[in-house]
């Protein structure tokens, strides 16, 4: 009785979450419009963070239904396919927290070039906006290395040809809180990059996101080691089946008599 009720449970978190997911996804992408138009998935230039829910959800839904309806139905293809494709991830994280310590520099290019071009993509998508300003806001930083990152915006540039009234500013997100201000002020970056470099530190972050993301990293290392080994001992784990102790499932139905 008890298996039973964990593998329901099993079946009903895992494919509710990744089915969830799913769902955010589409609907943010009928919001959209990408669904009446599904070319317009790679007419952005930057990242859509929508990408993240199909993504996880999908992963989440596949190995739901191969490892507990495999366990179910004794279905050795499933649990077979289950157990290659949770390894497959598993080797993924290692390797890819292999090679993110060993070309540390590498890394922090390809960071830098990949906020560079969400930076130029800036106003063509509302999620990667948002993205972005959360990001802002939350280390405390403007663009990759520093505000001047913004020239590579077309709406906030400093050239003489843009005629964009953000011209020469920055996004909200790069000032500096006021905490006596109720109401966030959406214009407070407007201009800001005319003054000296010591006066924009008064109004803006001057720091780029890149140094704050990497400091931010040093200062929490224990506590992102510790998420990244918790992952990975759920993987492995075999207590009751959760979305990440799949495993429990095969065991026990392979473990299972085979019915005549």
């Amino acid at each position: 009785m008890f298996f039973s009720c964990s593998l329901r449970v099993c079946v009903f978190v895992l494919q509710l979450l990744g089915a969830a997911f799913l769902g955010i996804g589409l609907w943010a992408w009928a919001e959209k419009g990408v669904l009446s138009n599904i070319s317009s998935i790679t007419d952005l230039g930057g990242f859509d963070p929508v990408w993240l829910f199909i993504v996880v959800g999908g992963v989440m839904f596949i190995l739901g239904f191969a490892g507990c309806i495999g366990a179910l139905r004794e279905n050795t293809v499933l649990l077979k396919f289950f157990s290659v494709f949770l390894g497959l991830i598993f080797f993924l994280e290692l390797t890819a927290g292999i090679l993110a310590f060993v070309f540390k520099d590498w890394i922090k290019e390809q960071l830098n070039q990949f906020i560079n071009n969400n930076v130029k993509a800036y106003r063509d998508d509302i999620d990667l906006q948002n993205l972005i300003d959360f990001a802002q806001e939350y280390w405390s930083c403007c663009g990759a290395h520093g505000p001047n990152d913004w020239n590579q915006n077309i709406y906030f540039n400093c050239t003489d040809m843009n005629p964009s009234r953000e011209r020469c500013g920055v996004p909200f997100s790069c000032c500096v809180k006021d905490p006596a201000e109720d109401v966030i002020n959406t214009q407070c970056g407007y201009d800001v990059r005319h003054h000296s470099d010591m006066e924009q530190q008064r109004f803006i972050y001057t720091k780029g996101c890149v140094g704050q993301f990497e400091k931010w990293l040093q200062d929490n290392l224990i506590v992102v080691a510790g998420v990244f080994v918790g992952i990975a001992l759920l993987q492995v784990s075999t207590h009751p089946p959760t979305s990440l102790s799949m495993p429990y499932c095969v065991v026990w139905a392979l473990g299972m008599p085979q019915t005549q």
